[in-house]
């Protein structure tokens, strides 16, 4: 069975992200459960999914300390999600930071460091631009499918099979941009 812990901020695509995972996992066959939390996520709030594929899924609920692999789309989420993450768990940081209203109006600041913070604390740590893959592609909109890209790589699952459910799920007229997102984050030396 494998955990997957995808967390973000409302407006980052972190729900079509954990549902096109989910939905390539069926592909494969595989028996899958998800659950996702987004109390304020439509006015930047947290915003975290659980996915869970294997033979047999009772469960879509990843406790603390089970988890896989966590898909962080921004540095302050993976922070705080990170006591989903297991011991030899896998993190996969979008090196970005999307400022919390409390933030924005000078009520709290931002933790310096975050980065330096997270290496200290998870031994597979990769970090990813995913932002400036998604510019120099020309639609920063992409960046969550930048990001399943470099999560594919983790996974059993064939390309083909993320191609097809990115055709099936995404809307028509970004079907092609998200195939490349996907393939050029697959390919970064992220």
């Amino acid at each position: 069975m494998t955990k997957i812990v995808i967390c973000g901020v409302g407006g980052q695509g972190t729900i079509l992200a954990s549902d096109i995972l989910s939905l390539v996992a069926m592909e494969e066959g595989y028996d899958v459960k998800k659950s996702e939390v987004h109390g304020m996520a439509q006015r930047g709030g947290s915003v975290i999914s659980n996915c869970i594929f294997g033979k047999k899924v009772y469960s879509p609920l990843i406790g603390l300390g089970e988890g896989d692999i966590l898909l962080a789309f921004e540095k302050l989420e993976a922070l705080r999600s990170l006591s989903y993450l297991k011991k030899n768990g896998k993190m996969i940081v979008n090196d970005y930071e999307w400022l919390p209203i409390t933030v924005a109006s000078g009520d709290a600041t931002y933790p310096e460091n975050i980065i330096k913070t997270l290496k200290k604390k998870v031994e597979n740590l990769i970090c990813v631009d995913g932002i400036k893959i998604a510019a120099d592609l020309g639609n920063i909109r992409t960046t969550n499918v930048v990001l399943l890209g470099v999560l594919a790589r983790f996974l059993p699952f064939k390309q083909e099979s993320w191609l097809f459910v990115l055709e099936k799920r995404v809307p028509k007229k970004t079907v092609e941009i998200n195939k490349t997102a996907f393939l050029l984050g697959f390919a970064s030396e992220a």
